[in-house]
């Protein structure tokens, strides 16, 4: 599956992990970090976060894996297997982790912000990203991972391993609520104004690089992206519900945090 990217700059017992005993490890994607300080995991929260021993709680870098049962709503598919299988790569590193944090060390809820790695220095988002056990996304500042990451989660997107056993790729009028979502459509206009720039889809939904963030991306190529497919990904806002659309505005608005969060189809 050939994209282009806009880039400016211990085993669990079961069908599904005897199938992913067939995936590339994480080291055949992401480099090994040596001499990091293993550090007592008290629990592993869900797929992507982590509560240290010393109280931290660890957002990990660069995944974002299906959300667990809460306030009511339902486990989306492959959260419990998500949290099962980081709780086993935690297992078998005798229950500790090394960590590199990330340029920005805080995430908005007061997550410390890292990359989780193994004690023979492996990366543990790379490994579930290539069992299909999360989504690999990216904000600025760049962590320096996002390519490697990509490589992990094409791999068992190919493969249609777990989330990736189903298609996951909505079109903008498929857009029922806000949240994330993995979204594909044709690119109808891009303008670009005082707010940022924005590619403004075919059906209810326009794709926003906020103005402190273009910087950071190609925005000559942006600008030619007018009629080209594109699969975008992110957390989608109702617009609506916030009162901020306006009649012929689209309803729904995905911002683009990082440049590898969008890829131009072929």
């Amino acid at each position: 599956m050939v994209r282009t990217t806009l880039l400016k700059k211990a085993s669990l017992v079961g069908a599904f992990f005897v199938s992913v005993g067939l995936v590339l490890p994480a080291w055949a994607f992401c480099p090994r970090v040596e001499g990091l300080q293993p550090l007592p995991v008290a629990k592993v929260v869900d797929g992507d976060t982590l509560r240290l021993a010393d109280g931290r709680s660890v957002r990990l870098i660069g995944i974002n894996a299906p959300e667990r049962a809460r306030d009511g709503r339902p486990a989306e598919p492959f959260a419990e297997a998500a949290t099962r299988r980081l709780q086993a790569l935690v297992a078998a590193g005798d229950g500790r982790v090394g960590l590199r944090l990330g340029a920005k060390p805080r995430d908005h809820y007061g997550r410390t912000l890292a990359h989780a790695y193994d004690r023979a220095g492996h990366n543990l988002e790379a490994q579930l990203l290539a069992e299909g056990l999360g989504y690999r996304v990216a904000f600025e500042p760049a962590s320096g991972l996002e390519v490697c990451q990509r490589e992990a989660e094409a791999a068992a997107r190919e493969r249609r391993l777990g989330l990736w056993q189903q298609q996951k790729v909505l079109s903008p009028s498929a857009l029922r609520g806000g949240g994330f979502a993995l979204v594909r459509g044709r690119v109808a206009a891009v303008q670009r104004n005082r707010g940022g720039l924005w590619l403004e889809l075919d059906g209810p939904l326009v794709l926003r690089v906020e103005p402190r963030l273009l910087r950071h991306f190609d925005v000559t190529a942006l600008q030619r992206l007018a009629g080209r497919e594109v699969e975008a990904r992110g957390w989608v806002i109702d617009r609506a519900r916030r009162g901020g659309v306006q009649p012929g505005q689209a309803r729904w608005m995905l911002p683009l945090t990082h440049a590898a969060m969008l890829e131009v189809l072929p």
